[in-house]
């Protein structure tokens, strides 16, 4: 029987999955990690993300790649459709890391603490 492991979605260079894939392998947790730039966002698991946490917490309103969009595209993204549009379209719009935990459970961004409590 397999293992389900934990997965971490994010682009490699953010500071954030920096922090959140040193604490993981500090933890001795294995992970898989998806490169939003090189194997881009999976429509399928975006769908449930937005399913199970809104997407509201998946929009990162605070990055440079967000205020970089025109008034027009920001001013767009106003419900679930138009923001999944935005972030399968620009995966650098995402709040990282996106987390899908063995429990099927998914989390967006890094909090040590809360992490902790999800994996003791």
């Amino acid at each position: 029987m397999k293992t389900q492991l934990i997965t971490l979605y994010g682009i490699p260079n953010c500071d954030t999955v920096k922090k959140a894939r040193a604490w993981l392998g500090a933890q001795g947790l294995d992970y898989q990690f998806h490169d939003f730039k090189k194997q881009g966002v999976p429509a399928p698991a975006l769908d449930a993300w937005i399913k199970a946490l809104g997407w509201e917490p998946l929009v990162n309103r605070r990055g440079t790649s967000w205020r970089r969009l025109d008034d027009a595209t920001r001013a767009g993204v106003t419900d679930a459709a138009s923001a999944r549009a935005l972030m399968l379209a620009q995966a650098s719009v995402i709040k990282r890391p996106v987390v899908e935990w063995t429990n099927g459970e998914v989390s967006v961004g890094f909090d040590a603490q809360a992490w902790r409590s999800r994996v003791s």
